[in-house]
C-alpha cells in the first residue's frame, strides 16, 4: 500500500524548530510520505534551524522581501502552499502555532478540503492586537484544522470555550521542549565566533525583541531600559541577537552599538540559541517559544509584553511580565540581579514543567497514524 502524503508547513525559524520533531517522528513510523514545505517568510535562519536536526525543505517559495507586507505574506503563501498541495496531494497538512505562514497555508489547505492538523493550538491572550497578528492568525486557524494538538490543558480549555469538538483536542505538550531536549543532548560550546568576546566569568543577560507592536517607541524604551542596566552594573554582559527585519536593528543600533558590553549579532543558530539560554543569569525577551524554553531550562525570563498567550510561563513557569515600561524593565532586572532570594524564588517555580516532557512530536505522529489506520484507510 502506498504511503499517504503528510505536508508540514513551517515559514519561520521558531516554526522550523518546533516542526522539526514533528517530522521526525513521522518519518521514524515509516507509514507516511513526509515533505517539508517552506515559505521562507524567514529565510536563511529558517533552513540554519532544519539543518540543525537534519533536515531540509522539499520546496522553498522563498517569499521573502525586505519590509514585506503582512498582505505580501498572507497572498503569496495561500497562493503558493495551494499550488503545492494540488501537486502532492496530501491526506494532511500540518501547521505550526500563530504566523501569517501558519494561517494561510491552513487555508490554502481548507479551501482544498484537505484536512489541517494544527501544532500548538489553543493559545490565547484574548487581545487581537497583542500579539499582532498573531493572535488573530492562530484563533483563525485553529477555526480552520480537523486537528486541534493542544500543548497544554489551559489550551485546550480555551478551544473547548470556543466551541472546538473535544473529539477533536489532543494535549500533547509543546514539541519546543523536544526540540530543546535534543538540542541541549548534542550542544555543549557555542559556535558563534561573536560568542567569544564573552569574558569567561562575567556575568551576561541574554535579550530577544522582535514583535510587530514593540517597534517604534516601545523598542526604544527597551533598549533604554538596557542602557540604564548597564550603566548601573558596569561588569555586565548582554547578547542580543538582532532580528532581521531593519526597523528592529536600526533602533537596537542606536542606542547600543556603542557599548563594548554588548554583543549585538546576526540570529544565532538554534544550538548557540540555547547554550546562551543555559550560561545567561536571565533572559529578557518578548518572544512566546523563549518563556516555554525557559521554564524548561530553570531559567528567569522577563516577558517584555503587556500579556502573554501562555499564562503558565508566569503561572506556574519562570516568567515574569514586565511590559515595554523601560522603569517597569530595570527595576525587575536588578531585583534578579541585586536580590539573590528573588532569583531562587523564581526558579524554584521552574520545578513544575506545564509545557511537557520532551514527548509532544511522538503523540502527535501516533495520533495521525491511528486517524488514517482505523478511520481513514
Amino acid at each position: 500500500m502506498s504511503r499517504k502524503t503528510v505536508v508540514c508547513v513551517v515559514g519561520t525559524r521558531p516554526e522550523a524548530i518546533k516542526m522539526a520533531p514533528v517530522v521526525l517522528a513521522l518519518r521514524s513510523q515509516g507509514y507516511f510520505n513526509v515533505k517539508i514545505l517552506a515559505t521562507g517568510q524567514h529565510s536563511t535562519m529558517l533552513d540554519q534551524a532544519l539543518g540543525h536536526f537534519k533536515l531540509t525543505a522539499d520546496v522553498n517559495l522563498h517569499i521573502m522581501k525586505e519590509r514585506q507586507s503582512l498582505d505580501h505574506i498572507t497572498s503569496t503563501v495561500l497562493t503558493g502552499a495551494g499550488e503545492y498541495y494540488d501537486i502532492e496531494k496530501p491526506a494532511a497538512v500540518l501547521v505550526h502555532g500563530d504566523t501569517t505562514t501558519t494561517f494561510a497555508a491552513a487555508l490554502a489547505g481548507f479551501y482544498r478540503k484537505i484536512p489541517v492538523g494544527h501544532v500548538e493550538a489553543g493559545l490565547r491572550s484574548n487581545n487581537m492586537y497583542l500579539p499582532y497578528p498573531e493572535e488573530m492568525n492562530r484563533v483563525l486557524t485553529d477555526r480552520i484544522t480537523a486537528w486541534a494538538f493542544a500543548p497544554t490543558d489551559l489550551a485546550k480549555e480555551n478551544l473547548l470555550r470556543e466551541g472546538t469538538p473535544e473529539d477533536s483536542i489532543l494535549v500533547t505538550g509543546n514539541t519546543v521542549i523536544d526540540a530543546l531536549y535534543y538540542t541541549v543532548k548534542s550542544t555543549s560550546k557555542p559556535l558563534c565566533p561573536e560568542l567569544e568576546r564573552l569574558p569567561e566569568d562575567s556575568p551576561f543577560l541574554l535579550v530577544t525583541a522582535h514583535r510587530r507592536e514593540s517597534w517604534g517607541k516601545p523598542l526604544e524604551d527597551i533598549c533604554s531600559a538596557l542602557t540604564m542596566l548597564l550603566d548601573a552594573h558596569p561588569e555586565l554582559w548582554m547578547v542580543i541577537p538582532m532580528h532581521r527585519n531593519p526597523s528592529v536593528r536600526e533602533t537596537m543600533r542606536k542606542y547600543l552599538e556603542d557599548r563594548k558590553n554588548v554583543i549585538l549579532c546576526d540570529p544565532l543558530d538554534y544550538p548557540d540559541f540555547v547554550w546562551a539560554m543555559n550560561a545567561s543569569r536571565f533572559i529578557l525577551s518578548d518572544s512566546g517559544g523563549v518563556q516555554e524554553e525557559a521554564s524548561a531550562i530553570k531559567k528567569p525570563v522577563l516577558i517584555l509584553r503587556d500579556v502573554t498567550e501562555r499564562p503558565e510561563a508566569v503561572e506556574k513557569g519562570s516568567g515574569v511580565i514586565v511590559g515595554v515600561d523601560k522603569e517597569m524593565i530595570y527595576s525587575n532586572a536588578i531585583k534578579l540581579l541585586e536580590n539573590k532570594d528573588h532569583l531562587r524564588q523564581i526558579e524554584n517555580k521552574c520545578r513544575f514543567q506545564p509545557f511537557g516532557d520532551g514527548t509532544a512530536s511522538l503523540k502527535i505522529a501516533e495520533a495521525l497514524k491511528d486517524y488514517f489506520e482505523n478511520d481513514h484507510k
